[in-house]
């Protein structure tokens, strides 16, 4: 039986954004009859914004919401696990349109304003009958409180539902921010990650919308990493529907930052909330580095370490073997000194500007039994600095992976 962190309860606490509605229904993609199609609508047009993967094999609902997202306006998102319609030619293409069109029906508005959204094995047909009776389901069971339901609708190998909410002043108005997220294998996103759902009753403009969330992705989701392998399927969206009756956040300013700080911190939280679900994961790893000379060199040697299998089964095992960090780094990319190298595992000096520290290594053994662990890498040449979120590599990890499809 896999073994995974800090078990989480599987009812996520109470979450509201004013204006939009959630439904979720088993259509039977899911062999254990869980919840596997939502619909997330908002009773007003929104702005939205969007982030998808990189990967060149993407799949058909994300070419489909790269060119919805154009559209002015946006009122919906429909997402189903189990399949992810991925490689799957022009069929593919007319059901992730025909996912969109069934939505827009029913709440009146265009195919464009609703984005789509399917995870799961690549290179299988939707089955259309239980995805349409599914969307039918979904929509009549819509309510302003169905988070749970969706949240557990988008779940693959997860193990729990992933959830936040944050709220802000803006303008002397009260400004909701919640989010749902999924993903625990095939975790390495490269745009923002996996999916992520974040619904505000904020008023902010579409284009500025856009920027920020590039921005928050790159500080918050682009950190996160379980095992180097890049989605096909990797979307983040945000809706803003303006219910909050703010003015319109649409230039930098007090107003615009403050909104800002609160995304971001929804979106690390959700990040964390994946890394510590990793497939088989028992251990949640930050890695910070600083002293490089920019923060994208800091994220590279970071990211380095964050994938390094050696670093990840050490960890794993309890074995402070701390020269497998120092090696990551240095193959990193990034030009530095060994001498101005400093290593640190759970607060304790291990290698300090080129040379090895006496440590109890006992009492370091001891600490790496907690569920979560912090590696820190200092460089000394400059200010850049960076942190990402990761889990330890596991044999529980090999088990959920060899037998994904069986």
């Amino acid at each position: 039986m896999d073994q995974r962190l800090d078990a989480k309860p599987k009812k996520a606490p109470a979450i509201h954004v004013p204006g939009f509605s959630l439904g979720a229904a088993a259509a039977g993609l899911k062999k254990d009859g869980a919840w596997d199609v939502c619909v997330i609508a908002s009773d007003r047009p929104c702005a939205a914004a969007g982030v998808f993967t990189r990967n060149r094999v993407v799949g058909e609902p994300v070419k489909l919401c790269r060119r919805h997202l154009r559209n002015a306006t946006h009122r919906a998102i429909v997402a189903n696990s189990k399949v992810s319609n991925v490689c799957t030619g022009r069929a593919g293409q007319r059901n992730a349109r025909a996912m969109a069109a069934q939505v827009a029906e029913a709440l009146d508005c265009s195919p464009h304003e609703v984005f789509v959204a399917s995870t799961g094995v690549i290179g299988v047909p939707l089955p259309m009958d239980k995805i349409r009776a599914g969307i039918d389901q979904a929509l009549a069971a819509r309510k302003p409180k169905g988070w749970d339901e969706a949240a557990h609708a988008i779940m693959t190998t997860d193990t729990f539902p992933k959830t936040a909410q944050r709220r802000a002043q803006i303008g002397g108005r009260t400004v909701t921010l919640a989010g749902m997220a999924k993903g625990s294998g095939m975790i390495h996103p490269n745009m923002a990650t996996l999916f992520c759902f974040v619904l505000t009753d904020a008023a902010v403009e579409k284009s500025f919308l856009q920027e920020m969330l590039g921005r928050v992705a790159d500080r918050s989701l682009n950190c996160v990493t379980v095992d180097g392998d890049t989605s096909t399927s990797d979307t983040m969206l945000v809706l803003a529907n303006g219910a909050a009756g703010n003015r319109r956040i649409a230039r930098p300013g007090p107003q615009a930052t403050a909104f800002e700080e609160r995304l971001q911190d929804l979106c690390v939280d959700l990040a964390r909330q994946i890394a510590r679900d990793g497939e088989g994961a028992e251990h949640l790893i930050t890695v910070r580095v600083d002293g490089t000379r920019s923060d994208a060199q800091a994220r590279r040697i970071a990211h380095t370490i964050a994938t390094s299998p050696l670093v990840k089964t050490a960890i794993y095992g309890r074995d402070a073997n701390w020269g497998r960090i120092a090696a990551a780094a240095g193959r990193a990319g990034v030009a530095f000194s060994e001498k101005n190298l400093t290593v640190r595992l759970n607060d304790l000096l291990l290698f300090e500007r080129g040379q090895p520290v006496a440590f109890d290594e006992a009492a370091l053994t001891q600490t790496l039994s907690r569920e979560e662990i912090a590696i820190d890498v200092s460089v000394g040449q400059g200010k850049g600095q960076a942190t990402v979120w990761t889990c330890d590599l596991t044999d529980g990890y090999i088990r959920v992976n060899a037998h994904y499809r069986t």
